[in-house]
């Protein structure tokens, strides 16, 4: 099969198309040919050795999570049968990455895609789906409340806006670009406003004049801290692992830090979730397996809206 692979950590340029064989199945696996792969910030942080673990093996394939059809399951696996279509989230495979034309998975961390998805959408939003979805689960959110999601328009916060207002609660988000204003307004995101602009302050207590319920926090830094004061006493603030500057603890405020968990259970709550919430996955912007090294060099640019997606021939 055809691998967007890396011999050595290094910039987006180490990343090459190499010959490897099909990864072996397991009894509790899938192997499926991929058609649609997400590429992200871990991904390039992994590409560079910051996320090494001391024990890759080199050529290694990149890639968390994507969506494909199923091509064989293993002798164990009863649920899933071959040519359905599926998507699937599994960190720091031992068996390769989904940068590849096959990819092997532990059957739990796969699953049926919604059919409100295309295989791109559902190979661009399954570990971003799933880190949305349970940020917005762990802030336990009613429908009398306001909630921020700050870092609106990426990967992750551009899901995490449709799920949160899925929950009846009155959603504002951040935006730094005239695009991202459009593309959140587009997705029904009414209340945008730009988090570093000088009056931002002044826009958010306009837009939530009795104070922020909770805060689901995707970028960190000091605009953050200042929304944070806008919190109610009591409030919650949450955040995946890796967002960079952590929040500022503070008295009566409840932080959270989280990891996408992925699993059966994770990925039926998701489907339930993308069909409630009528889903839309925007896209940054796509490449052939070919040329992820462009992909990766994409990703590190910034003001991204949505993801960078690899189509898999």
């Amino acid at each position: 099969m055809k691998a967007a692979a890396i011999d050595k950590f290094g910039p987006p340029e180490v990343l090459t198309v190499h010959t490897l064989p099909i990864p072996k199945l397991g009894p509790k696996e899938v192997l499926i040919a991929v058609r649609a792969a997400g590429v992200a910030g871990w991904d390039a942080k992994m590409r560079t050795g910051e996320y090494a673990e001391g024990k890759e093996k080199f050529p290694l394939v990149l890639g968390s999570d994507g969506a494909g059809i199923v091509a064989r399951v293993g002798k164990a696996v009863r649920r899933l049968k071959p040519l359905e279509e599926v998507w699937a989230y599994q960190y720091n495979n031992k068996k390769g990455g989904f940068n590849a034309e096959y990819v092997v998975v532990n059957a739990d961390s796969v699953e049926r895609i919604p059919k409100e998805l295309t295989l791109l959408e559902a190979g661009a939003a399954a570990a971003t789906g799933i880190t949305a979805l349970q940020g917005v689960e762990h802030l336990r959110l009613r429908g009398n409340e306001t909630v921020l999601v700050f870092g609106a328009t990426g990967a992750v916060g551009s899901l995490a806006v449709q799920f949160a207002k899925r929950t009846g609660a009155h959603v504002i988000a951040t935006a730094s670009t005239a695009d991202g204003v459009k593309a959140l307004h587009d997705i029904g995101i009414a209340d945008v406003f730009d988090s570093r602009a000088a009056d931002a302050s002044e826009q958010l207590k306009s837009l939530a004049p009795n104070g922020l319920n909770a805060v689901l926090a995707f970028a960190g830094g000091d605009a953050l801290e200042r929304c944070i004061d806008q919190l109610v006493e009591g409030g919650r603030v949450a955040y995946p692992n890796g967002v960079e500057p952590e929040p500022r603890k503070r008295p009566k405020v409840r932080m959270i830090t989280y990891d996408g968990e992925t699993g059966r259970g994770a990925f039926e709550r998701l489907n339930r979730a993308v069909a409630e919430s009528h889903l839309r996955v925007l896209i940054a912007d796509k490449f052939p397996l070919e040329e992820a090294a462009k992909a990766h060099a994409r990703v590190e640019e910034s003001h991204l809206i949505g993801r960078v997606a690899l189509q898999i021939a």
